[in-house]
This record gives C-alpha cells, sequence and structure tokens, in this order.
C-alpha cells in the first residue's frame, strides 16, 4: 500500500482510532530502536553533558522547584 493510500485510511478513523494508532507506531519505533544508529556528534553532547553532571557544572533544578516556580510565574 502506498503511503497516500494510507493517509486516506487514516483520514476515514476517528479521533480516538488515529491516537491509538500513533500510539502503535510510536511502540514500534521503540521497539526497534537497534535499528537507528546514533550520530557521533549526538554522542559527543551526551559525553560533554555528562561530564559537566559528574563534576559538578551544571545548574541543577528539581522537579519541585521547577513546578512551584512555574505555578507561581503563571497564577
Amino acid at each position: 500500500m502506498r503511503s497516500n493510500e494510507i493517509i486516506k485510511e487514516i483520514d476515514n478513523l476517528g479521533l480516538s482510532e488515529k491516537l491509538i494508532l500513533v500510539e502503535d507506531i510510536w511502540d514500534s519505533i521503540a521497539r526497534s530502536n537497534s535499528e537507528l544508529p546514533m550520530p557521533e556528534w549526538q554522542k559527543a553532547e551526551l559525553d560533554k553533558r555528562y561530564s559537566d553532571y559528574k563534576n559538578k557544572k551544571l545548574n541543577l533544578h528539581d522537579w519541585e522547584g521547577v513546578h512551584d516556580e512555574l505555578r507561581n510565574k503563571y497564577k
């Protein structure tokens, strides 16, 4: 089936059916994540961030603090 035919079929679905389909597609992608290689630039960035974390070079915030700040900002 061609992608334009699939889109036409999707257009005929109700909203809840579309959401279920999106969830199923996402789950399928997650199961096959080993097929997606991580680019070198992304590995380097993760290594840098982890190193910064280990060397306490980051300003970290806990969820409660962020949550409180946002609640106060958008009262």
